[in-house]
C-alpha cells in the first residue's frame, strides 16, 4: 500500500471516530480510538481543519466535524433517488396524519434520517436530515432490523444497547421478542425508547430481493401519538412503504 492511500485511510478513519454519542473529541481521544500516534493525528487533523472538514472548538481544543461534510451530504441526499421517489408518499402521509413523516436508511448501529417532512403542528419532534440516531431504539431503526438476519442485529446490539430513558429496552431477549412482534405487524413502534415523551412508528421499504433498504416512520409526541393511534395508522403507513419500495423498483428498471 502505497504511503498516499494509507493517509487517506487514516483520515477517513478519523472522521469516522465521529458518532451521535461522540459528536467532540480531543486529539488524544482520537489518537487511542484510530490507533495512531499523536503527532500523525495533528497532522491528519490539521489538513482536514484546513479544508472544513472538521473544526476546533477554540475553548476546549475538542474537535468535531465541520461544515464541509454537511454541504457533501445536502448534496448528496439532494441527488438521491430514494428521496426523490419517497418525497411525494411522505408529503401525503404529512399532510393525513399531521405528524413529522421520517425517511432513514440504516449506517452500522445508526439510523441516519434521509429526509424529514414537518407538520404543521406546534409541538412536534424536530429532527433533521443528516441526523443519526440508535438503530435498536427507535422504530425507524427497528423496522429495518427486524427483517434482517438475526446475526447481523446481534452484531449491533453487542456494541452497546445505552439506556436512554426507562422505556429503553437493554436486553437482547426483550429486543428479539420486540421486533418478532414487528414482523407479525409488519410495523415497529418506539414508545418513548431514545427520549421521553415521544413516541413514533415506522414500516420498512424493500428492495426487489425483499431486503429492507430503508424505513419510513411518523414520530410525535407520545399524548398525540398514542399506542393505539399508531396501530390505526399501521396499514397506511406499510401501504405507503409499499408505494415507495415499487417507484423505487421501477427507476431501476428503467435504468
Amino acid at each position: 500500500m502505497s504511503e498516499s492511500i494509507r493517509a487517506v485511510e487514516r483520515a477517513l478513519d478519523v472522521l469516522m471516530c465521529f458518532t451521535s454519542q461522540t459528536p467532540e473529541l480531543s486529539m488524544t481521544q482520537i489518537s487511542e480510538l484510530v490507533g495512531i500516534n499523536k503527532s500523525t493525528v495533528h497532522r491528519l487533523l490539521a489538513t482536514l481543519e484546513g479544508k472544513r472538514f472538521v473544526e476546533r472548538d477554540p475553548t476546549t481544543g475538542a474537535y468535531r466535524l465541520g461544515i464541509r461534510l454537511i454541504q457533501m451530504a445536502f448534496l448528496t441526499m439532494e441527488h438521491n433517488d430514494l428521496r426523490r421517489l419517497a418525497t411525494p408518499f411522505l408529503h401525503d402521509l404529512c399532510d393525513q396524519y399531521h405528524e413529522n413523516v421520517n425517511l432513514s436508511v440504516l449506517d452500522d448501529t445508526d439510523v441516519v434520517y434521509v429526509d424529514v417532512i414537518e407538520s404543521a403542528q406546534r409541538i412536534k419532534l424536530a429532527a433533521s436530515p443528516g441526523q443519526r440516531l440508535p438503530a435498536f431504539c427507535t422504530a425507524s431503526g427497528k423496522a429495518i432490523l427486524a427483517f434482517v438476519p438475526e446475526e447481523n442485529v446481534k452484531s449491533i446490539l453487542e456494541r452497546g444497547m445505552s439506556r436512554y430513558t426507562q422505556n429503553t429496552i437493554l436486553s437482547q431477549k426483550a429486543f428479539f421478542e420486540n421486533i418478532q412482534e414487528a414482523r407479525e405487524r409488519g410495523f415497529a413502534l418506539s414508545e418513548q425508547e431514545f427520549e421521553e415523551g415521544i413516541n413514533a412508528i415506522a414500516a420498512p421499504i424493500y428492495n426487489s430481493n425483499g431486503k429492507p433498504i430503508a424505513s419510513v416512520s411518523i414520530a410525535g409526541p407520545a399524548y398525540r401519538l398514542t399506542r393505539e393511534r399508531m396501530i390505526e395508522i399501521g396499514s397506511s403507513l406499510v401501504a405507503a412503504a409499499s408505494n415507495i419500495a415499487r417507484e423505487v423498483e421501477l427507476a431501476v428498471n428503467l435504468e
